[in-house]
């Protein structure tokens, strides 16, 4: 919690202004005994109604007092906490984006998710529940106990020895809650992972028919869950009982103390009225503070989830604009000696891979399935930075670039088309919000979808569904394209973004992209030849290695991985053994 405690700087004077007020209404109520002991044993024994009138009229002004005091201490408490929870929520986002994919990959979607949302949540209320009762129940605690040695020193030392043993029972339950509590939000993050897989994968799950199955697997995890949650809740309801039996016990002990004092004269009877009034304090504010300790648990195991998250450092570090040269070079892309694996990955993805793209040229990257494609092209545009030898853009190193020179000289189409929630116009202007309409269409026309936009109604303004749910998986790739032609990038990457495109579109799109204007670099990642025979480079890679490159003619020739996979997919052209 102290890590985060510079996110409450800003609200210094509202967290110190709310417990204030709560120390004003504390002195307040622990005066209420006092002057009903006075009314008891100076205007009923002597009935003087005049005094106990007068008493009555300092009751009700304390009384309003005080409420004051609590209306405007839960102002402050709730200003604090809530602009406390919106800065760190902020913080938390603004350093995951920070984040390079191998700190995301291994942190994981849905545990970020329920940190940003839940756990910042439960520190919101743990704030504002600590800022409004934390230092009223120990002082009404603390208070009473001095009240009462100012009563009676004998009966006061009733409240010297519950005192103690109530606080080391808090503090035991306290110490075994904390970490259950950091368990039960770790089941919550399973919980909502299984909810978003299912979720996401809706339409698999209806096609195999595992409807069953699923429900049934998140009710095992969710049973879990709720099994935890009661455990923890059995753990913590201990508090309860044992403060409410330790209180009554003293309440005996303080009651037969006050009847001996008083029969040997040494108490009068409001006093002793008072003593047991503060001892009913105690067991209100008791309950309180067992609520409140749950709260400040469920806070402090969420504090330390948050807190994880920006103590995660990024791998990646970009230099400053002044670190790029004006120099251009005749390759646009050159990897020398490449070598990269994946965090916790048991081998390398990609070896010792060198090539150089000039610019212009298209360069076409196929080979089987996990023989790392999508991978290279990563490295591109540093999703994830190599871990042996260098990759240039214009003849330097990619590490010498800021994030923004590389992302506008880079742009992507990833293998899934992903579209967010709002019109055609909101989600093309992502790749340049400058962008005007004209602009608009020309990529539109140049990604084969401009018919497509001009059927929808509204055209640009056609509102999509989350995901782009409401399009055809073609529909959605095309869009994708469209979107990162808007930013005219140098560098294009196709990541086999074309694979729900029929051959004739494919085509048409390839023949669209070469037309445009500039030296573009164009990388296009295909499981199909028809895709890349025509570029002007193509790289083969067979497990992580760069086995052969080349034009389609020369391959065609010489390499054997590349003929296996052009004659699998043109079975036809393949020479007989005759």
């Amino acid at each position: 919690m102290k890590k985060l405690a510079k996110y409450l700087r800003p609200y210094a004077r509202e967290s110190i202004l709310s417990p204030a007020f709560k120390v004003l209404e504390v002195i307040f109520d622990l005066l209420v005994p006092i002057v009903i002991a006075k009314m008891i044993d100076s205007g009923a024994a002597n009935n003087d109604k005049g005094y106990i009138v007068w008493c009555f009229v300092i009751l009700i002004a304390m009384a309003a007092i005080g409420l004051s005091c609590t209306v405007l201490a839960q102002f402050f408490a709730a200003k604090a906490s809530v602009g406390f929870s919106a800065s760190l929520r902020q913080a938390v986002f603004d350093h995951i984006q920070s984040l390079s994919f191998t700190e995301l990959d291994a942190l994981g979607t849905d545990t970020l998710i329920n940190r940003l949302t839940d756990d910042v949540n439960q520190v919101q209320n743990g704030v504002n529940m600590t800022l409004r009762l934390l230092i009223r129940s120990p002082l009404i605690v603390f208070g009473s106990m001095i009240m009462a040695f100012t009563i009676n020193v004998k009966c006061a030392l009733v409240f010297a020895v519950t005192i103690p043993i109530l606080f080391v029972v808090v503090y035991l339950i306290m110490i075994i809650s904390i970490p259950l509590f950091g368990k039960v939000q770790e089941g919550l993050d399973r919980v909502t992972a299984l909810t978003r897989e299912n979720l996401t994968g809706v339409r698999v799950i209806r096609a195999f028919c595992r409807e069953e199955h699923s429900v049934d697997e998140f009710e095992r995890s969710n049973r879990g869950l709720t099994a935890l949650n009661e455990f923890v809740g059995r753990v913590s309801a201990l508090l309860n009982p044992l403060t409410y039996v330790l209180i009554n016990l003293a309440a005996v002990f303080l009651i037969h103390r006050c009847g001996l004092q008083i029969n040997l004269g040494k108490m009068q009877q409001g006093e002793a009225v008072a003593l047991y009034n503060y001892m009913l304090q105690m067991i209100v504010e008791l309950i309180k503070l067992a609520s409140l300790i749950i709260t400040i648990n469920k806070a402090l195991a969420c504090a330390r989830r948050v807190s994880a998250v920006l103590d995660v450092k990024t791998s990646m570090e970009y230099p400053s604009e002044s670190a790029i040269s004006s120099e251009q070079s005749e390759y646009a892309v050159s990897f020398k000696n490449v070598t990269f694996a994946y965090k916790g990955a048991g081998a390398p993805s990609l070896y010792n891979i060198s090539f150089d793209a000039k610019k212009g040229q298209t360069v076409g990257i196929i080979g089987g399935t996990g023989s790392g494609k999508s991978t290279l092209v990563n490295l591109i545009t540093r999703f994830y930075d190599a871990n042996d030898g260098e990759i240039e853009i214009d003849g330097k190193d990619i590490k010498d670039y800021t994030k923004k020179a590389l992302c506008d000289k880079i742009g992507i189409v990833q293998q899934k088309s992903l579209l967010f929630k709002g019109s055609v116009r909101d989600n093309l202007k992502i790749g340049n919000e400058n962008a005007a309409d004209d602009e608009l269409w020309a990529v539109l026309a140049t990604a084969q979808a401009k018919e497509v936009i001009e059927s929808k109604p509204g055209k640009l303004d056609y509102e999509l569904e989350q995901n782009g749910a409401n399009l055809s998986g073609g529909q959605k790739q095309r869009l994708s394209i469209a979107r990162t032609l808007v930013k005219k990038p140098e560098i294009l990457i196709l990541d086999d973004s074309s694979s729900a495109l029929d051959f004739a579109t494919d085509a048409a799109l390839r023949g669209a992209i070469k037309k445009l204007d500039g030296d573009i670099v164009t990388f296009i990642v295909s499981q199909r030849i028809a895709g890349i025979r025509h570029a002007d480079m193509i790289l083969v890679l067979d497990n992580g290695r760069l086995c052969d490159k080349g034009s389609h003619d020369q391959l065609i020739k010489s390499s054997e991985t590349y003929k296996e996979i052009y004659y699998s997919q043109f079975p036809e052209e393949k020479p007989s053994d005759n």
